[in-house]
């Protein structure tokens, strides 16, 4: 009797571990990213980076993109990609450049970086054919350009907080330099996104100002670029250490967003 006594407490806790192991866990999925619509109805979607997604991600990748495209497949779509930047301190002049490859004619954003405090802090927007928009701490100026031949473009912007000179380049040739934000600080804290427009911090997204083509040599540098190194940057030759440099992009994946190789060869790549 007393070999008995001494066994029931050791089958006891083996019969809960064995129901424990059967039961498991019984949630269907995480659905902490779910909100309910207002007034009730189907829980929709958060549309922001910093929580889950609804569509498929991809962990944070380095790469080689030489002779590669990111290619946004849907139009109109909730698609986008995440870049990682270390900047250690706020922005007083940058460029920002990339290569552009698409048939929209509706209004679409290519490059959205925002603070907590601004969500339009860079921008470069194109809100129809014949012009692009070019946003630094939410104010914009406007360049009007021939009306593309379903071509790649190539655009870089610059700014310069001393002289608030704002110039825009596009296939390697400058137009007209024009003022915007003179004396502004751009922000160091940001959310760096490819395809969307943010209209709060990681989100706020309008699908009908979303990217549908194909985006690549996409950089960024703390400093105003010299004419030739705007030139060089067309060209894809040589250029200076970047705070985003397309060869060895740090990105993440929101959506359907697919890497390629380039169908067709571009002048200088």
């Amino acid at each position: 009797m007393g070999l008995l006594q001494l066994w029931l407490p050791v089958l006891a806790v083996l019969t809960g571990m064995v129901a424990q192991e059967g039961r498991g866990d019984t949630r269907v999925g995480d659905r902490s990213w779910m909100v309910a619509q207002e007034g009730g109805g189907t829980p929709r979607p958060k549309w922001d980076i910093t929580a889950h997604h609804n569509t498929s991600t991809s962990p944070l990748l380095s790469p080689d993109l030489y002779r590669k495209v990111f290619v946004f497949r849907k139009d109109p779509s909730d698609a986008y990609v995440v870049l990682q930047a270390q900047l250690e301190q706020p922005l007083r002049n940058f460029t920002v450049c990339l290569r552009s490859y698409t048939d929209l004619s509706r209004p679409h954003s290519l490059f959205s970086y925002a603070t907590k405090g601004q969500d339009n802090e860079i921008l470069l927007f194109k809100p129809k054919p014949e012009e692009y928009r070019f946003y630094v701490g939410g104010k914009f100026v406007t360049f009007r350009v021939p009306e593309g031949r379903r071509e790649w473009e190539h655009v870089c912007a610059s700014w310069e907080s001393s002289t608030g000179i704002a110039e825009f380049w596009l296939n390697g040739k400058p137009w007209p330099r024009k003022g915007l934000q003179r004396g502004y600080t751009v922000g160091a804290t940001a959310a760096i996104l490819l395809g969307q427009e943010q209209d709060s911090f990681g989100g706020g997204f309008d699908v009908y100002n979303s990217f549908s083509g194909e985006l690549t040599d996409v950089y960024l540098w703390d400093a105003g670029l010299s004419p030739d190194k705007m030139r060089a940057a067309f060209l894809s030759l040589r250029l200076p250490p970047a705070l985003l440099a397309w060869n060895s992009l740090s990105y993440q994946v929101k959506g359907d967003v697919v890497v390629k190789q380039r169908l067709r060869e571009v002048l200088g790549a």
